[in-house]
Formats: structure tokens, C-alpha cells, sequence
């Protein structure tokens, strides 16, 4: 069966589909030796190529992994940075024959639960405001936050690119001008948390991700590292999309001794980390 080359392209975790429709309209995929143009349709059979490298596509879709990343402050969510700043894929497992897929963006000063995913299509529908996934955060305001205020938020505020408004706001601690909330947006407009807050004349000082849909950030995975979500959770993504539930890929060989070699490393961040904490 043809199905539309960014879809192909998705479904085997090389890119998302707005991703591949660049790279096609830039000319660096081919089909059978021909250029693609946007539009075109390829099956699992034909040779798809990447600049110039083939992408295997008879297993593409089949299987699917996610990965639950907590993103520390200082980090971009892009593969390179010309600036050489700390990208949210430096520490990430690598993946034979497909690639981690970031579900959404987090801003240089925000951290918490950043998803990844092999599966372009599970990552699409995750993004996408038609699905109705909210996201949770964990915000510490300065400045003064009364019942009124936060009816405007909930009610809708005119940002520069539209109206916003929080689900639901709710207070979590601290006192005086400095306090926490938990707040739940449903849709990722850029630094919509920040700019609403401060819509109101408060202040954004510390800003964290800890809920995307079902999944909460693991309180077993410190800032830095990643953990690998089991098939229960991953089918539970997949349901709330409404998506077909796939098994996750079963890692061998060599692939699976590099897996276990960055997992061994983690740890080893993991205990630098304790200890500086613990020397503060």
C-alpha cells in the first residue's frame, strides 16, 4: 500500500511528518533514484533515501519506545545548537535505524518531563491541539495573586497571538510575594505559561513540566537523565490518541550492550549529582 513519504518517514522515527515535508521540499529525499516532490506516495518496498543513505522501511511502524526525559534548565530542545549550548539529546540512548522524536518543546528556562518517542506518528498526535492532551506545570510566581486573577486565567486572556487560559489553577505552597501553583494548559503555544502570568503583572521565577497527558515525571528520575517507559505506559499514550497500540522493540546484541553502556553512565550523573547536593 502507497502511503505519503513524510508519513513513511514518520512512522519509522527518522522525523515528523512537518519535519520530512521540509526535507523534501529541499530536495533530500529520493524514491527509487527520483526526486520527491510534496504530495508523493512510496510503499515499504520502494528504496527511500535520506541524503543519499537508505531508510529501512519494511519493519518501519511496527514497533514503538518512549522515553520520560527530566530536562534541566540551560538546555535547547534542537539537535545542534550553533551556539554550542547543551542540547536536550546529548545524553539520550542511541537508536539503530530510527531516532528519538521530542514530543513538543520546553524553553531554555523550563524544565521537567520532556517526551521523546521512535514513533513520528504517536509524537504528531500528542502535539497536535485537536487531540485535547493538557499539560501540567509547576510554577513559582512573585507578586501579588488573588481569587480575581486567577478567574482571568481560567477565563482567557488576549495574548499577542490569541486568546490562552489555564484549565485549572491551583495553589501548592509558599507564602507573601513568593508562591507555587499548578496550572494545566491544554495546547503549547510558545512560553504560553510565562506569558500568561505575567499578562497579569507576576512574575515567573522557576517554571517545571510535570505532567504530559498520562504521564507524570518519574520522582525516580533526576534532573538530566531519562527513563525508558514500559509497554503499560506506552499503551496508555497510545490510547489516549486514540492510536493502535504497538509492542515496544525488543533491543539485542550490540545494540542493546550500547543501551545498557548509556544506562551506566546515567547513574554515574545520577551519583555526582547526589553528591554535590549533598555538599551544598
Amino acid at each position: 500500500m502507497n502511503e505519503r513519504i513524510q508519513k513513511l518517514l514518520a512512522d519509522a522515527g527518522i522525523a515528523s511528518r512537518r519535519e520530512a515535508e521540509r526535507w523534501i521540499a529541499d530536495g533530500r529525499i529520493t524514491v527509487n533514484g527520483v526526486k520527491a516532490q510534496l504530495g508523493d506516495r512510496a510503499s515499504r518496498e520502494d528504496m527511500v533515501r535520506v541524503d543519499g543513505r537508505t531508510v529501512k522501511l519494511a519493519e518501519a511502524g511496527r514497533t514503538r519506545r518512549v522515553l520520560a526525559y527530566n530536562k534541566p534548565v540551560g538546555e535547547v530542545c534542537t539537535r545542534t545548537d550553533p551556539d554550542g549550548r547543551a542540547t536536550v539529546f546529548d545524553h539520550l540512548p542511541h537508536t539503530r535505524g530510527e531516532r528519538w522524536i521530542n514530543v513538543g518543546r520546553l524553553d531554555i528556562n523550563t524544565s521537567g518531563l520532556l517526551l521523546f518517542t521512535t514513533d513520528g506518528e504517536l509524537a504528531n498526535k500528542l502535539m497536535h491541539p485537536s487531540s485535547g492532551v493538557d499539560r501540567e506545570y509547576a510554577v513559582r510566581v512573585r507578586g501579588d495573586v488573588d481569587e480575581a486573577m486567577i478567574a482571568r486565567l481560567k477565563e482567557g486572556v488576549l495574548l499577542d497571538d490569541g486568546l490562552a487560559r489555564f484549565t485549572d489553577v491551583q495553589f501548592f505552597d509558599g507564602e507573601g510575594q513568593n508562591k507555587w501553583f499548578h496550572v494545566v494548559l491544554m495546547e503549547g503555544k510558545n512560553r504560553e505559561v510565562r506569558r500568561l502570568w505575567e499578562s497579569q503583572g507576576v512574575e515567573v521565577s522557576r517554571l517545571k513540566r510535570v505532567r504530559y497527558g498520562c504521564i507524570f515525571m518519574p520522582a525516580n528520575v533526576p534532573v538530566g537523565t531519562w527513563v525508558e517507559l514500559q509497554q503499560r505506559e506506552v499503551n496508555d499514550l497510545a490510547d489516549l490518541v486514540g492510536l493502535e497500540r504497538k509492542v515496544r522493540r525488543r533491543l539485542v546484541g550490540k545494540e542493546k550492550e550500547r543501551f545498557q553502556r548509556v544506562q551506566k553512565r546515567q547513574k554515574v550523573r545520577q551519583t555526582a549529582q547526589r553528591r554535590r547536593r549533598a555538599a551544598r
